[in-house]
């Protein structure tokens, strides 16, 4: 049973990568009174020029931490969002109380940082080794630095250099899609304050939001493609084929697309969920335990939703039972967000599909009911009820002495895998 025992030291988390989830991690370990610092390769904290859409349950984790005022005065409500046929042909309307905000990235990575101790975030560390034992998990860099902890998270991202430490990776699947995104100013296509729209045609599909408290807009085009592209959130686009590939659609598509002389250009893949996150004192959080596709706008949430988890789940471990909790973080998230990552790949074929448009928009009436189970979800609620019951992780037993390791190979040969 996982139990803190009387008079223990908190325990001290490392966090590797400064990202959104990273950040979002830190935000409720620290709001819980636990000793954090994030590991962050790039020489400064940064976000590509792109918008995020908070939904109703990432929404719920960010006011839990504090950030409602921050939300309402850097976000833009999405007010109006409707779905549309590739000609402007109207097929439904979100509910309004149906509650979305469009952020800029680098807004919200920006909000999530402003309260943090600065001596909480160490930039310029890439990691590059692991190990561990049974008291302890230590983390190397390549400027030479090694710090200590009782717990370790990798939140470095799809190309995680930790993952490798718990399981073998995913490989990733191409998913014949590419992602054109980018932002423009509102005021130079008069788009309305908190107007999302999210036209559908035949094998792709182009969406617009407000983001910047309306000043500025995201846009992003999905498109069909062969080529073996570089799956990065910052490889560049060419702003003439985003524009071929949706020529003839609704003039609004068209107006924005004028506007548009740099964008990045996204290569979409697919992985399977993992068979575990959590291998001792290390686990996984956001992208680096749950990369999926976008096409359920979730990805963000999901990742601030394992960090709220984490957290509530954390704040009941000591240094002793902190592989315990470990197990119990990811009994609670693992299931769920291969959930979401199923609705991802689900939704890209409705989004996209080219024959029974009829039955298509049908159906994305029924949005609201479809994904109730994901807005309606309380990440910080069902951690505490998994430690009040004590529930036991799927991962089985774990491990640590022993076990620094250059990858996932010698867990192979131990037959823990």
């Amino acid at each position: 049973m996982m139990r803190r025992a009387m008079g223990s030291a908190a325990i001290r988390v490392v966090v590797v990568g400064g990202g959104i989830g990273g950040i979002a991690a830190a935000n409720a370990l620290l709001q819980r009174g636990i000793d954090v610092r994030v590991y962050e390769q790039a020489s400064a904290l940064t976000e590509v020029g792109a918008g995020v859409a908070l939904q109703p349950n990432g929404l719920h984790a960010l006011r839990r931490l504090g950030f409602d005022e921050e939300i309402t005065r850097c976000g833009a409500r999405w007010t109006d969002a409707q779905f549309r046929r590739a000609d402007g042909t109207f097929i439904f309307r979100q509910a309004r109380e149906v509650e979305f905000y469009g952020m800029h990235r680098a807004d919200l990575l920006g909000m999530l940082v402003d309260p943090l101790p600065a001596e909480i975030i160490q930039t310029g560390h890439r990691c590059v080794g692991f190990a561990q034992d049974d008291e302890q998990a230590t983390v190397t860099f390549a400027n030479g630095a090694r710090v200590t902890a009782d717990v370790v998270v990798g939140a470095d991202g799809i190309h995680s250099a930790l993952q490798p430490y718990v399981v073998e990776p995913s490989a990733p699947i191409p998913s014949g899609g590419m992602a054109y995104r980018g932002v423009i100013p509102a005021a130079s296509v008069d788009w309305p304050a908190g107007a999302m729209r999210n036209w559908l045609g035949g094998g792709k599909r182009f969406m617009v939001f407000p983001v910047r408290a309306n000043q500025l807009i995201n846009y992003v085009g999905f498109v069909p493609t062969d080529k073996q592209l570089k799956e990065s959130w910052s490889a560049p686009g060419d702003p003439a084929a985003l524009a071929a590939e949706f020529a003839g659609w609704e003039p609004l598509v068209q107006a924005v697309l004028e506007q548009v002389t740099t964008c990045f250009g996204w290569g979409l893949y697919d992985r399977e969920p993992l068979p575990r996150w959590s291998r001792g004192r290390l686990t996984l959080l956001g992208d680096a335990a749950h990369p999926m596709l976008p096409h359920a706008g979730q990805g963000a949430n999901q990742a601030i939703e394992d960090g709220m988890a984490l957290a509530t789940i954390l704040a009941q471990a000591d240094r002793a039972s902190a592989p315990e909790a470990l197990r119990i973080y990811e009994f609670v998230r693992r299931e769920r967000t291969a959930g979401v990552q199923a609705m991802s790949r689900a939704n890209r074929t409705r989004y996209e599909a080219a024959s029974d448009l009829d039955a298509r928009d049908e159906q994305l009436g029924g949005q609201a009911r479809d994904r109730a189970w994901i807005w309606n979800y309380d990440a910080e609620a069902e951690a505490a009820a998994a430690v009040a019951a004590d529930r036991p992780s799927a991962a089985g037993p774990t491990r640590t002495a022993g076990s620094s390791r250059k990858g996932p190979e010698a867990d192979e040969r131990a037959g823990e895998v």
